[in-house]
């Protein structure tokens, strides 16, 4: 009877140390789960992420791309037949500014590279995409937008994956623009060109019953150059396409480049992506320095304060001979150009 009692003594006491011990398995499972999920459910942007995150809100395109990397989804080889590059420029300086541009880097790009224009030029259309527009002569914000309209219509009605404007001042670097646009993703809106302002530009849109109010945004300026990707540029349509631009502008009463940036920042609410790669001549273009040359995607030159604004390049051609340094730029870029001297003075 008592080696009974203790039988049963010691069958309770292994039954009751089993249950305590699968209890304490089963919490430190339930605890290794609930830890689990706590941090699957951590926001992300701590560290690497977040310096990602960062630099991708200035880069509207990057979180794209990223996503897209990240589904194995192949992203687009972007070729320079992608790009739509519209010249503006007008007839009395096709002998002098844009023959300067045919000879040196449109020599590069003439397949995709749109010249828009006021005046007909049998001997310029010949090898070249020459658009006459119907559009006056005069350096007026009605002509600067009839222009820019026509550039834009001409765009969305190519097959053309990206848009690029430059003045017939601008020396464009094909290989540096191809490799910008690289970095953005196809189905992403951007807008990307340099300020001429060091604060966003004012404007007053006029509102029904004779109200108006102002708005204020950032537009790249022309004089620099500036693209947009198709997504964007479609976007645009419902203040930029046939007679709308034009419209538009007039609304604003401000010129062409300043209307692109209104109807993208304060219609469409897109920023403006700035890029210190695009140059125009209200800048100084002395700081720049040669070994930086091959980096810009657009340079330029005019008066600028008074006198003659260009980038200090020594050799090739004097300043007499060249004075915009485009045919010095072009030979540093392109040294096995025909016309380019053999040898490059130190």
């Amino acid at each position: 009877m008592f080696l009974r009692k203790v039988f049963i003594a010691l069958s309770g006491a292994t039954l009751a140390c089993f249950l305590v011990v699968m209890q304490i398995k089963t919490r430190i499972e339930m605890r290794g789960d609930t830890s689990a999920a706590w941090v699957a459910a951590q926001p992300a942007g701590t560290g690497e992420e977040a310096k990602q995150s960062s630099a991708e809100s200035r880069n509207p395109g990057a979180a794209t791309t990223r996503a897209e990397s990240a589904r194995g989804e192949p992203i687009p080889t972007l070729k320079a037949a992608d790009i739509f590059i519209a010249v503006k420029t007008t007839g009395r300086f096709h002998s002098s500014r844009l023959a300067l541009l045919l000879d040196t880097w449109i020599s590069k790009t003439r397949d995709h590279t749109y010249i828009f224009t006021d005046m007909n030029d049998e001997e310029l259309s010949k090898g070249h995409h020459l658009v006459v527009t119907n559009c006056s002569s005069e350096h007026s914000r009605e002509a600067l937008s009839c222009k820019m309209a026509a550039e834009y219509d001409a765009f969305i009605a190519s097959q053309k994956l990206w848009f690029c404007h430059v003045d017939d001042d601008n020396y464009m670097n094909p290989h540096t623009l191809v490799t910008l646009l690289s970095t953005f993703s196809p189905s992403s809106d951007v807008y990307i060109g340099k300020p001429s302002l060091n604060k966003p530009i004012e404007a007053v849109e006029s509102l029904p019953n004779n109200r108006s109010r102002s708005v204020f945004f950032w537009f790249a300026t022309g004089g620099a150059g500036f693209c947009l990707s198709r997504k964007l540029a479609e976007k645009m349509a419902p203040w930029a396409s046939g007679p709308r631009f034009g419209l538009t502008s007039e609304m604003i009463r401000l010129p062409d480049d300043c209307t692109v940036g209104y109807i993208v920042e304060c219609q469409l609410q897109v920023p403006l992506v700035h890029s210190e790669l695009f140059h125009s001549h209200l800048e100084s273009l002395q700081i720049l320095k040669r070994e930086d040359f091959h980096k810009q995607v657009t340079l330029s030159y005019g008066m600028f304060e008074n006198k003659l604004n260009s980038v200090e390049l020594k050799g090739y051609f004097s300043k007499e001979q060249d004075p915009s340094r485009f045919k010095s730029i072009h030979c540093l870029l392109y040294p096995d150009t025909l016309w380019c001297p053999e040898r490059f003075p130190v």
